[in-house]
C-alpha cells in the first residue's frame, strides 16, 4: 500500500511540474517523432499548417539551402522580364575561379565561355553548382554584393524572420577566394527551420515550375560538347535514386562544416503536398551523415502521409446552428438565410476531426446597431466569414497569418430580400407606433392595480 501511495504521489508531482512549466509539455509533444537533428519542421504546403516542429525558431546554418532564395529571385526576374532564359552570361574572374575549385560542388566554366541562364539555373538547381549560382546573382544584380542585398530585402518582404544572407550560395565566406563583401571572413548564411520552410513554401507556391527542375534526377551539362559533365541530383530521395521515396520532387540539400547535413524536402501524394526541413541531421549514434538527413526527412513525411488527411470540415451551403438567419429592416421579408459560399477543408490528424468547430464572424459594417441588415439584399452578398476553432491550440499553428486566412470561407445571403415599397413601410411604421401606444397603455393600466 505504501508503494502504491508513493507511486501516486510521484505521478501527481510530475503533473504539477508539467503544469508549472508548460514548456516541458511542448517539448514532449515536439519529440513524438524523435527526429535526430538540431532543428526540424513539417508543414502542409498550401496553408503552411505546422504538423511537427523541433527547435523551429533556432537560428542555424543553412548551407546550400540558400539557393532556394537565389532560385526565387531568378524566377521572379524571369516572370517580370528583367532576365530571359536564353540570355547569355560572360564568365567573370570570380566565377571562373570558384568553378574550378574541386572541393566545391561545381560545373567547370571556361574563362572565355558564354552560358545561357537556363543551363546555369539547371546546374544550380540539380547539382548545387556554386559558380553557376554566383553567375546568376551577377546577371540579376550586377554583382553578388548587390544580389545579397536583394536576398535580405526579399526575405523581409516574404515575412521571414530569423535570417541573414552574406552570399548567394550558402558557402562559407572563406571559400569565396577573397571575393566576399558581406559579413566576416568565416561567416555563413543562417536561418531558422521555420523561416526556411516559409521560403520553400513561397518558392513552390509562387513558382511551382521550379519543381520541373528540382525533380530531375540526372542531366548532362553542356551535353554533346567536350565540356559535358554528368550531374546527379544531390536530392537522393527522388524516386529513382538511392533513397527514393514516392512523391518526392524537391527541394534542396545543403552541407557545410558549420551547418552540418541539411535538407529541405517536399513530396506530394493524392493532391496533398508537405514541406520538411531538417538542420544538422544526425544518425542514431549522433553522427552527421549524408544519409541521416534523408532518414530524418523520411520520418516526417511518413508521419504526414500516414497520420493526416484533408477533411471537409464545413460543406458549401452550411448554416451555423442558432445563426441560420439574420434580421432585415426595410425589406419585404424580415429576415434572410445565411450560409457558407464554399466548403472549408483542412489537413487534420486522423480521428481528430471532431476537435474542430465552426465560428461565424459577421461583418459589423453591414449591420446596424441592432445587428440587422438593411434591404435590399441580393443572393450571394457577403455577410461575413466562417472560420475554424480547435479545442487544442497547437492544432492551428501556421507559418504565417496568411495561412490562417486560408481556413476561412465567405458567408453569404442565401436568397434575395427586396426593399419593401413605401406603403408597406408606412403601414409597418403605423403598426409599430400603435403597438408601442397600446403597450404603454397596458403598462399604465397594470400599474393602477
Amino acid at each position: 500500500m505504501k508503494k502504491f501511495r508513493k507511486y501516486v504521489a510521484s505521478i501527481l508531482a510530475l503533473v504539477m511540474v508539467i503544469g508549472l512549466f508548460p514548456g516541458l509539455n511542448r517539448a514532449y509533444a515536439e519529440d513524438i517523432l524523435n527526429v535526430n537533428g538540431d532543428a526540424a519542421i513539417l508543414v502542409e504546403a498550401e496553408t503552411g499548417k505546422v504538423l511537427y516542429s523541433k527547435n523551429a525558431d533556432q537560428v542555424l546554418g543553412i548551407a546550400s539551402m540558400t539557393k532556394m532564395m537565389t532560385e526565387y529571385l531568378l524566377l521572379e526576374a524571369i516572370k517580370e522580364g528583367r532576365v530571359k532564359w536564353d540570355q547569355e552570361y560572360s564568365v567573370s574572374e570570380y566565377v571562373w575561379k570558384i568553378s574550378h575549385d574541386t572541393n566545391l560542388s561545381n560545373v567547370p566554366l571556361r574563362r572565355d565561355g558564354r552560358y545561357n541562364i537556363r543551363e546555369l539555373y539547371q546546374a544550380m538547381t540539380i547539382y548545387s553548382a556554386n559558380a553557376a549560382t554566383i553567375a546568376i546573382a551577377e546577371t540579376i544584380a550586377g554583382s553578388e554584393e548587390n544580389f545579397v542585398k536583394m536576398m535580405n530585402k526579399k526575405a523581409g518582404e516574404l515575412g521571414l524572420k530569423d535570417y541573414k544572407f552574406v552570399n548567394s550560395t550558402g558557402l562559407n565566406n572563406k571559400d569565396l577566394k577573397g571575393y566576399f563583401h558581406t559579413g566576416t571572413e568565416d561567416e555563413e548564411n543562417v536561418m531558422s527551420a521555420r523561416a526556411t520552410a516559409k521560403l520553400a513554401s513561397h518558392l513552390i507556391n509562387d513558382y511551382p515550375e521550379v519543381l520541373e527542375t528540382t525533380s530531375i534526377p540526372k542531366m548532362t551539362f553542356r551535353e554533346g560538347t567536350e565540356d559535358a559533365i554528368d550531374m546527379q541530383n544531390w536530392n537522393w530521395m527522388l524516386p529513382s535514386l538511392v533513397y527514393g521515396m514516392e512523391g518526392v520532387d524537391g527541394l534542396k540539400t545543403g552541407t557545410t562544416d558549420f551547418a552540418g547535413f541539411c535538407f529541405t524536402g517536399t513530396a506530394i501524394r493524392n493532391g496533398t503536398r508537405y514541406v520538411t526541413v531538417i538542420m544538422n541531421a544526425k544518425d542514431d549514434s549522433g553522427k552527421g551523415t549524408y544519409k541521416s538527413r534523408f532518414d530524418e526527412t523520411k520520418k516526417m513525411l511518413n508521419y504526414a502521409f500516414s497520420n493526416f488527411s484533408k477533411e471537409e470540415l464545413v460543406p458549401a451551403g452550411y448554416q451555423v446552428k442558432g445563426q441560420k438567419t439574420l434580421p432585415v429592416v426595410k425589406g419585404k421579408e424580415k429576415e434572410v438565410k445565411i450560409e457558407t459560399k464554399d466548403p472549408l477543408t483542412l489537413i487534420v490528424k486522423n480521428g481528430e476531426k471532431e476537435n474542430y468547430k465552426p465560428k461565424l464572424i459577421l461583418d459589423k459594417e453591414k449591420l446596424n446597431e441592432k445587428g440587422e441588415l438593411t434591404a435590399p439584399i441580393k443572393k450571394g452578398d457577403k455577410i461575413g466569414t466562417l472560420t475554424i476553432e480547435s479545442s487544442n491550440e497547437s492544432d492551428l499553428q501556421f507559418l504565417s497569418e496568411n495561412g490562417k486566412s486560408k481556413i476561412q470561407v465567405d458567408v453569404v445571403a442565401a436568397n434575395d430580400v427586396e426593399k419593401a415599397n413605401w406603403f408597406v413601410l408606412m403601414m409597418r411604421g403605423i403598426g409599430s407606433f400603435f403597438g408601442n401606444v397600446f403597450s404603454g397603455i397596458s403598462s399604465t393600466v397594470k400599474g393602477w392595480f
